[in-house]
């Protein structure tokens, strides 16, 4: 059975960027007003780097994302 899961879901005025995590891929999902990203990456890593050259993604959002990204996997670590 393939499951996929919310890791990391930001929501700004700017967008919403979501990190969803199946077996084999992590999906970047991004959106904001007039316009929508999606791609697949082989990590989490890969994912959130690319974040970076995302061209709609507003630096305000960026900033939070990763913030909520570190905060997610510090708490994953954690459990």
């Amino acid at each position: 059975m393939n499951v996929t899961r919310h890791f990391s879901d930001t929501r700004t005025p700017e967008g919403r960027v979501r990190f969803l995590l199946a077996p084999d891929r992590v999906q970047l999902v991004a959106e904001g007003k007039g316009w929508q990203h999606q791609s697949n990456h082989p990590s989490l890593e890969d994912a959130a780097t690319f974040l970076a050259v995302v061209p709609q993604i507003p630096q305000c959002l960026y900033e939070q994302t990763l913030g909520d990204l570190e905060r997610q996997m510090a708490f994953e670590g954690a459990a």
